[in-house]
């Protein structure tokens, strides 16, 4: 979940209905994806939800309000997800199985946010209203390696295991999904969280 985030950051105004609101967010999300942040501009968000750009200001003040609103919105979502399976008191390996379970789910709820996340958050976190992009990365970040380490620690995962590479490599296999990942394909996130996890796991544990 993010963290200290700062308490004067600037109010989108509200205006629309939610779902109004939601959809403008979802089409802003995708052009972010597809364009870059500093590439998008409010036209043509406008454009792509078939509005002037001057009806956009009714909804939000800014571009930087949009991307604000839609990666926090992913990462307090990613956040409630793992914070419940990090305090479920499971096993190292049956939390990394449910970590990477809920990573899946939340790349089909938030295929755009996670690529603008992917692609933007290191620009974005230098500038002080997006300094819980920084503090989520450190709390992800420590969350798989203590997973990680318990597991070495605890005889699940092989004692050679460089748990940092591991983190990355994971980290990384998983997140890039969302380059290729459609909502609604023939594969549910809980099937495809299974094959990588088929292959993953395999590499890791302990062989009996």
């Amino acid at each position: 979940m993010p963290t200290n985030k700062p308490t004067g950051r600037k109010k989108p105004q509200v205006t629309a209905a939610p779902e109004r609101r939601s959809e403008l967010l979802a089409t802003a999300a995708e052009v972010f994806a597809a364009q870059g942040y500093n590439a998008t501009t409010v036209r043509k968000i406008a454009d792509a939800a078939g509005m002037l750009a001057g009806s956009l200001y009714y909804h939000f003040d800014s571009k930087e309000s949009m991307v604000d609103e839609i990666l926090s919105t992913f990462l307090d979502e990613l956040w409630a997800g793992y914070d419940t399976v990090l305090a479920a008191g499971l096993g190292p390996r049956a939390t990394i199985e449910a970590l990477v379970t809920e990573s899946f789910r939340e790349i089909d709820r938030h295929r755009a946010a996670v690529a603008i996340y992917q692609k933007e958050s290191r620009h974005l976190a230098a500038q002080p209203r997006f300094g819980y992009l920084s503090d989520s990365q450190v709390k992800f970040e420590k969350a798989w390696l203590g997973t990680l380490e318990r597991g070495v620690a605890d005889g699940v995962f092989r004692a050679d295991l460089d748990v940092r590479l591991t983190y990355r490599f994971v980290r990384d296999t998983v997140w890039v999904a969302a380059s290729w990942y459609r909502p609604g394909g023939r594969h549910s996130p809980e099937e495809i969280a299974r094959q990588y996890l088929s292959m993953v796991l395999d590499g890791i544990a302990v062989r009996e």
